[in-house]
């Protein structure tokens, strides 16, 4: 068992972010960008130099955080998938020269997509068409419950892995990412999905995990939940429970912090001058995941 996190959350440079991970006292790092730019799409002077940067510091990767199928692109576009297949390609050899088996996907964008059976099988095709470059490359596509398509239920993630009995696909559990959505099962008004509920549909193929908590914050004109991010175990995301659970089923594999807490990975304006603090929440994140961890029995 080991600890990591997608240290881009303390700082854009790798240098910041080998300096993140060793403050604390760490010595495994999710890649996902690098000064912005994904790890898939940096020059390929600019991947040896990360490298050679790793290897001095002597931090190994623990899982490729790349967009492929993500909540970014559109599962009706051909153009998005043909680019998700590209980026696949990109990182297969970059994933081999980091000795990382772990490619962080998912299944296109869920947002203006309805659940129908068509839209189910068009994209589980897409899907499994990515599964496919990762067995013949010998990589596993990790698929995270995020914003995307297969994420929407408990059903459809469960569906999606009686689809691909593949052993070059598995799940990628993030505790953070169910806070407040719907579980599109059944008739609106949905319930809303919990960190356990989802956990339990995708136990059973679960090899990674990520760290995140929060609460539900809602909008009172608007109706609409967004996430307050928290340290973990302080939010609704059970992360206590859940780490007693993989403890017990005997998870030895990573945990990845994504603490979100000052800077959202995919809300760019976020970004700005917020450098300090960001570095000293990553680390903070850190030992308090770690301390939680280790008073878990």
């Amino acid at each position: 068992m080991y600890f990591s996190g997608f240290a881009d959350e303390a700082g854009a440079s790798i240098d910041v972010q080998i300096k993140a991970t060793k403050e604390a006292g760490w010595k495994y790092i999710e890649l996902r960008n690098i000064d912005g730019v994904n790890i898939t799409d940096i020059t390929d002077e600019a991947f040896d130099t990360v490298c050679q940067k790793l290897a001095d510091a002597d931090i190994r990767v623990n899982a490729f955080g790349s967009n492929v199928a993500n909540w970014g692109k559109s599962p009706f576009s051909e153009k998005d998938f043909e680019r998700s297949c590209e980026e696949l390609k990109r990182a297969v050899p970059r994933m081999k020269a980091l000795g990382v088996p772990y490619l962080r996907a998912m299944s296109f964008k869920a947002a203006g997509t309805p659940i129908t059976p068509e839209n189910s099988a068009s994209i589980l095709e897409k899907v499994k068409k990515l599964v496919e470059i990762c067995e013949d490359n010998g990589i596993v596509y990790c698929h995270e419950n995020c914003m995307n398509y297969f994420s929407q239920s408990y059903e459809l993630i469960a569906r999606l892995s009686d689809a691909i009995p593949s052993k070059s696909f598995a799940f990628l559990y993030d505790s953070g990412n169910q806070v407040y959505k719907d579980n599109k099962m059944g008739t609106e008004p949905f319930e809303k999905q919990t960190a356990w509920g989802m956990y339990q549909a995708m136990k059973d193929r679960i090899v990674h995990v990520h760290i995140k908590d929060g609460v539900p914050v809602r909008d009172e004109k608007t109706g609409a939940y967004t996430d307050k991010f928290t340290f973990a175990g302080e939010g609704n995301a059970d992360v206590p429970r859940i780490l007693r659970d993989l403890k017990a089923s005997g998870y030895d594999r990573g945990y990845s912090i994504e603490p979100h807490m000052v800077v959202v990975y995919h809300e760019a304006a976020n970004q700005e001058d917020k450098s300090r603090e960001q570095f000293d929440n990553y680390v903070m994140y850190a030992k308090k995941f770690e301390s939680l961890y280790h008073s878990i029995s």
